[in-house]
């Protein structure tokens, strides 16, 4: 890879991007929603409780997703080999960014430090008023329904509570993906890991990686519609497949 291309905040090695989609939480318990088994395809109804027209117009809906994410395992799950070899990567000097369309906090767990992980679809672990924004852990928001609150309301200002994640019919953040642009822009090596890149815009992020002359791979074990673009297509388990890539790349 040449290091002669721009690169990010004055860095002279060769950035690594990383974007990292369900595929890759999967080891750690959390379903792909979108693949050939994800819950979107199962259970095409259970959209509508992160769609946020319905959620925000009907308290059945407000209560359906509230049981749904007391009882997901988000929470409860633990960074995988996957996760645990891009923050090794990062601890041994390279510089790596992750641009995740994950909720769920593991690469942070995992030892990613906070300013290298660009959440595009928000987190799980947080809850926002839909009314005056304040936010709070989700934790505290659960053991209200687990008290036996259906709706638990914003207790600053009685608003709609829902998860700080980017439903349905939401918007991404503009900074978040205004940074993440610049990433895939800037790094040299472009790692599409555990995604479809069928959801946008975050999938055209590999193509602008591409179109800059970033080196893209990707992991997937279903076929994407940038595998065209691609140097290199990995089909294995990501549990395995990741850290021995990364492991050749840090080598």
């Amino acid at each position: 890879m040449a290091g002669s291309r721009p690169t990010l905040d004055g860095m002279s090695q060769p950035l690594v991007a990383l974007l990292s989609g369900a595929g890759i939480s999967t080891d750690s318990g959390i379903p792909d929603y979108r693949g050939p088994n994800g819950l979107w395809r199962r259970d095409p109804e259970a959209e509508k409780l992160v769609t946020y027209e319905y959620y925000m117009s009907d308290p059945e809906i407000r209560r359906r997703s509230w049981q749904m994410r007391r009882k997901n395992r988000t929470l409860q799950a633990r960074p995988n080999a996957a996760h645990l070899a891009v923050a090794a990567l990062e601890r041994s000097g390279v510089p790596v960014r992750v641009i995740t369309q994950n909720v769920d906090g593991l690469h942070q767990l995992a030892g990613m430090p906070d300013r290298k992980v660009l959440e595009l679809h928000g987190t799980a672990r947080t809850v926002v008023c839909t009314a005056c924004h304040a936010r709070g852990p989700m934790t505290d928001a659960l053991a209200r329904v687990e008290a036996g609150e259906a709706d638990p309301s914003c207790v600053d200002c009685g608003g709609i509570l829902k998860s700080a994640t980017v439903m349905f019919g939401e918007q991404l953040d503009p900074e978040v993906l205004g940074e993440a642009m610049a990433i895939a822009k800037a790094c040299d090596m472009f790692i599409a890991v555990g995604t479809t890149l069928q959801v946008h815009p975050a999938a055209g992020l590999a193509g602008l990686a591409a179109d800059h002359g970033a080196r893209l791979t990707i992991v997937n074990a279903e076929p994407t519609p940038y595998d065209d673009r691609a140097a290199e297509i990995v089909r294995e388990p990501i549990g395995t497949a990741l850290p021995a890539l990364l492991e050749r790349f840090g080598g």
